[in-house]
């Protein structure tokens, strides 16, 4: 008789929404060995170490993060230069492509989302671990391209040739938007009270960042609102 053994995966965890959902899911549907989380120097680098512990702590999956705090020192972002101003308020707006592309030119950082695949492509050749797990999402992937479809393909791509496992990167909510996103952790009741989607580090959600306005409306879509989980 054929046992269904569940394939290996690690997941990256910033503990914001996408993540976390992405994180209820695969343990659905794998076996997750391992979560990361990266110290790139960001604002809200503390929190989101501290949300992904307690979400870890919650599932009882191992965690760890991993330092790339050179990664601060490239480029000209709003994430890790504290003397450049978030894009906040009315200078936001997430249904405006050409508003929106400003915004995200303001908080990109250097390649990160390919730095992060590789290095948790490398984890899962050592852990054997078939899958690695990034939040994507189709909502973003309009002014973030390493939120694509088409990037996590091309890096399919290349990981065929730089790992001996063929390890693959799978994104549950990659042709997803938020609200559907938030849907879906509800349906896997991913702990929405223990994530931290904010761009800044203060007390509560901040709620007027790019990333806490996108959540704020995905939650009241699906009936919520942002200060329940805040």
């Amino acid at each position: 008789m054929k046992t269904n053994k569940k394939k290996k995966s690690i997941v990256l965890l910033s503990a914001g929404l996408d993540s976390t959902v992405n994180l209820a899911i695969a343990l659905e549907k794998t076996n997750v060995v391992l979560a990361l989380t990266f110290n790139y120097g960001q604002r809200a680098v503390q929190k989101e170490i501290s949300s992904a512990r307690k979400i870890c702590k919650h599932y009882q999956i191992p965690h760890q993060v991993i330092d790339l705090q050179w990664l601060k020192n490239l480029g000209d972002s709003s994430l890790t230069d504290r003397s450049i101003k978030i894009p906040t308020g009315n200078s936001i707006a997430i249904d405006d492509i050409k508003t929106s592309e400003k915004t995200a030119q303001s908080v990109w950082i250097p390649n990160r989302n390919g730095l992060f695949l590789n290095t948790a492509a490398a984890f899962a050749e050592s852990y054997q671990a078939e899958f690695i797990i990034p939040g994507f999402n189709a909502e973003e992937a309009k002014t973030f391209p390493d939120n694509s479809l088409a990037f996590l393909k091309k890096t399919n791509g290349a990981l065929a040739y730089s790992t001996q496992t063929k390890v693959k990167a799978h994104c549950y909510t990659i042709n997803l938007v938020k609200p559907q996103i938030v849907k879906m952790g509800l349906k896997y009741k991913a702990p929405f009270h223990l994530m931290w989607p904010c761009y800044l580090s203060s007390k509560k959600w901040c709620g007027e960042c790019e990333s806490c306005q996108r959540a704020r409306r995905a939650f009241a879509v699906n009936g919520l609102t942002l200060e329940t989980f805040a």
